[in-house]
């Protein structure tokens, strides 16, 4: 089960609505996502790997020009 101590968000996720963010929590071999906003609601659970090829491909996405 997950505690409220095993979410984490980006130090980034501070101002004006600071609940409006993204949330992970590590799960052995899985990353868990959830929106903060509702957090009833079921988390997104990926592979670890596949985890890391979406923030990749994200950094990626942010250095390239747009046209």
């Amino acid at each position: 089960m997950l505690t409220p101590d095993t979410w984490t968000k980006s130090s980034f996720s501070g101002g004006g609505q600071g609940d409006a963010c993204v949330e992970l929590a590590r799960l052995g071999t899985r990353v868990a996502i959830r929106d903060s906003k509702d957090r009833a609601r079921a988390p997104l659970s990926l592979p670890a790997d596949v985890f890391t090829a979406f923030i990749s491909g994200l950094k990626t996405d942010a250095r390239e020009p747009r046209a």
